[in-house]
């Protein structure tokens, strides 16, 4: 990989820090049986790890420059790897012949992607034991964040709805090939075993993206298109009021809103 063309397009930094790889693998707890999906392999360090410990690895990689390399890398292996923009593959289909018990997801990921790539995972609809994926530090902090924080946003209640998140280890950018601009972070998300029910999932979504709109806006302000008179009602019985900011709204309490007003 030395002579290696690395385009900023695709988001290529490799990690090279084989005790840190070997950390993402343990953190991700493979059970047997299981079938792995990556995005981005790159130089191929983690997705060897990941076939050790998995069934099946199935790889998605955008640069068509690697193909040469990761099929000799991984030829007669149990990891196959598809050369397209995983953002546009149907995942249900590339994995239905599969033969498995468990499916992770376990990526360092193109940063520049890292939300649409986990809200695809989620409208999937598919069911993953684990997703691990390595972000940006920053990114990793809105993810994991707590209400009354100034990281909580739209994406942090989205994602806690369906998943227990915890930040796993640092990564420092001079663990990299070519060197990042930023620190990075490996998170975690475990499904959650009581997911809330929910009347309306596309009315929670929208109430969500709404009461962040504006951040710096009150509930009253940013939802005024709503039935304010139901959602007060629902705020007071949590020791809130309609002056209140969307970043001081649980997860919890959101759900009550949306289901009040379905």
């Amino acid at each position: 990989m030395e002579k290696f063309n690395f385009k900023k397009k695709y988001g290529q930094n490799f990690l090279n820090n084989k005790s840190k790889i070997k950390k993402i693998v343990d953190i991700s707890a493979i059970k047997p049986n299981s079938l792995v999906l990556e995005v981005g392999p790159g130089s191929g360090n983690l997705t060897k790890e990941l076939s050790l410990k998995s069934k099946y690895v199935i790889c998605y990689e955008i640069d068509i420059e690697l193909k040469e390399y990761l099929d000799n890398l991984f030829e007669n292996s149990n990891v196959t790897v598809i050369y397209d923009d995983f953002l546009n593959r149907d995942l249900k289909n590339d994995i239905y012949q599969y033969d498995y018990d468990n499916l992770y997801f376990i990526s360092n990921v193109p940063y520049y992607i890292t939300t649409p790539i986990l809200m695809k995972l989620v409208e999937s609809n598919l069911i993953f034991n684990k997703i691990v994926m390595m972000v940006q530090e920053e990114v990793g902090d809105r993810f994991a964040a707590t209400p009354n924080t100034k990281n909580y946003g739209s994406i942090t209640v989205f994602l806690n709805y369906f998943f227990d998140i915890k930040k796993e280890i640092k990564v420092n950018r001079l663990e990299f090939t070519p060197v990042p601009n930023v620190d990075s972070v490996v998170i975690s998300f475990t499904r959650k075993k009581d997911i809330l029910n929910l009347k309306d999932k596309d009315l929670f979504f929208k109430l969500v993206r709404d009461s962040f709109k504006y951040k710096r806006k009150t509930i009253k302000n940013n939802l005024r298109n709503y039935d304010l008179t139901i959602i007060e009602k629902i705020l007071k019985e949590n020791d809130l009021t309609l002056s209140c900011r969307a970043e001081q709204i649980s997860v919890e309490i959101f759900v009550k809103i949306s289901n009040a007003l379905a």
